[in-house]
């Protein structure tokens, strides 16, 4: 399958589609996720065309990894989390539903369910205010 610039995380890069930024460098970009299962909840995608992990060129991989380090460190203690969650997914039948390679970022609570992907977004003031609590603690 080939990539299609037009999937809805290609046009949060290029600018076409507003998102709650976390962080962003030259090579990756994360931000909070608009059907988040649970609190917190964020997403980094590279900023080079990848379809997922399957055609990803290894150095974009190694900056998305690094981001993800970053990004799942600050969850963690912005959100006071017990641990973090990462998902990724690879075609279809692996659970992929946005087709560029992205990685979740779960902020995980002792005794707290994670909430089903029902397609229904969250407040966007809920979010801007926790992409503002976790961009301060990115480092």
């Amino acid at each position: 399958m080939q990539y299609d610039p037009n999937n809805i995380f290609a046009k949060i890069l290029r600018g076409e589609i507003p998102c709650h930024k976390i962080y962003e460098d030259q090579h990756t970009l994360a931000f909070m996720d608009v059907m988040p299962q649970v609190e917190g909840h964020c997403l980094v995608i590279p900023k080079h065309p990848s379809r997922n992990l399957l055609d990803a060129d290894p150095i974009a991989l190694a900056h998305l990894m690094t981001t993800v380090q970053k990004i799942a460190t600050a969850a963690k203690k912005a959100l006071n989390a017990d641990g973090i969650q990462i998902r990724q997914y690879n075609e279809e039948a692996g659970g992929q539903t946005v087709f560029h390679l992205h990685v979740h970022i779960l902020p995980m609570k002792i005794g707290m369910p994670m909430k089903k992907h029902t397609g229904k977004m969250a407040d966007n003031a809920l979010l801007a205010k926790q992409a503002q609590i976790i961009t301060a603690l990115v480092k």
